[in-house]
């Protein structure tokens, strides 16, 4: 019998359509093929708790998926607007459903307000393309979370807003110079929570599409010279994600097999399916 997921949206209606006019599927459609990739017999329900009335799952629904995928979203949760807010609600009850959870950016976020920790912008400004020398921690460097993970790795990552005042209980599992709650588990009301600050489930054609249509903030914030230097910058993201051998263009950005390899760019949502999602539904007896 195959998994059955539900990824969360974190995005409001325009935003999520918006990407998939650009990349050709919602964020949401771009993590479940993540998913289906990795696990392949798989179910991969959709929720969008951003939209007003939004047929979200009960304590029984949550409970009958075998884990929980909560993507990124251009919202700021310190907002607390109505569509943020629907979604702090949701993670809480999915900490109190006790089915695995991960989450990846806003995922984080959310998981780490919903169990009264907070999130506010980074002094040190936005990370973008890549987050670069990933570190584990202490705890980090034995969690299954972080396992086949050098000591030090990068990850496509595009944030402003960080982890400023953690949970109760929670582990900080990675940082780097840019953030110091890079990856984390956080525990709740009988539910636990696997989290990342970056985005293994991004391709680097999804990151060129996302930068892209970002060139705007990436001259304003001091990352390129001109939107011409910001464009060339995308387009050789998405020519390497089509041809990994480019060794000229993966040189010129420091991108590594942790990156281009994507079972290796994956390994944190790997790590998950394998020792959160598959021990829990075997202890459940679902196996």
């Amino acid at each position: 019998m195959g998994l059955r997921f539900l990824v969360v949206e974190g995005n409001t209606r325009g935003a999520r359509q918006a990407h998939k006019e650009a990349y050709g599927l919602m964020p949401s459609e771009s993590y479940a093929a993540v998913i289906q990739g990795i696990v392949g017999e798989t179910v991969c329900d959709i929720a969008f708790p951003a939209d007003p009335g939004a047929n979200l799952p009960d304590a029984a629904g949550l409970q009958s998926y075998d884990g929980i995928v909560l993507t990124g979203s251009h919202l700021n949760i310190y907002d607390r607007t109505p569509d943020i807010l629907s979604q702090i609600d949701l993670m809480r009850a999915v900490y109190a459903s006790g089915t695995p959870s991960f989450g990846s950016c806003w995922g984080l976020q959310v998981a780490a307000v919903a169990a009264d920790g907070d999130v506010r912008p980074n002094p040190l400004g936005r990370e973008v393309g890549l987050a670069r020398k990933l570190t584990a921690t202490d705890q980090g460097r034995s969690h299954p979370l972080l396992e086949g993970r050098p000591a030090a790795y990068d990850a496509p990552a595009i944030h402003l807003d960080m982890v400023t005042a953690l949970p109760g209980d929670c582990t900080v599992l990675a940082f780097n110079a840019v953030s110091p709650v890079q990856a984390a588990e956080i525990r709740q009301d009988g539910g636990v929570f696997w989290g990342v600050q970056y985005h293994p489930e991004f391709s680097l054609g999804e990151l060129a599409v996302i930068l892209g249509r970002r060139t705007e903030i990436l001259v304003k914030e001091g990352f390129c010279r001109t939107a011409e230097d910001a464009m060339a910058y995308a387009q050789d993201l998405s020519t390497l994600d089509k041809d990994p051998a480019r060794f000229d263009l993966a040189w010129r950005h420091g991108v590594d097999a942790e990156v281009l390899d994507p079972q290796r760019r994956t390994r944190e949502i790997r790590n998950f399916i394998e020792h959160r999602v598959k021990t829990a539904k075997s202890a459940r007896g679902r196996a």
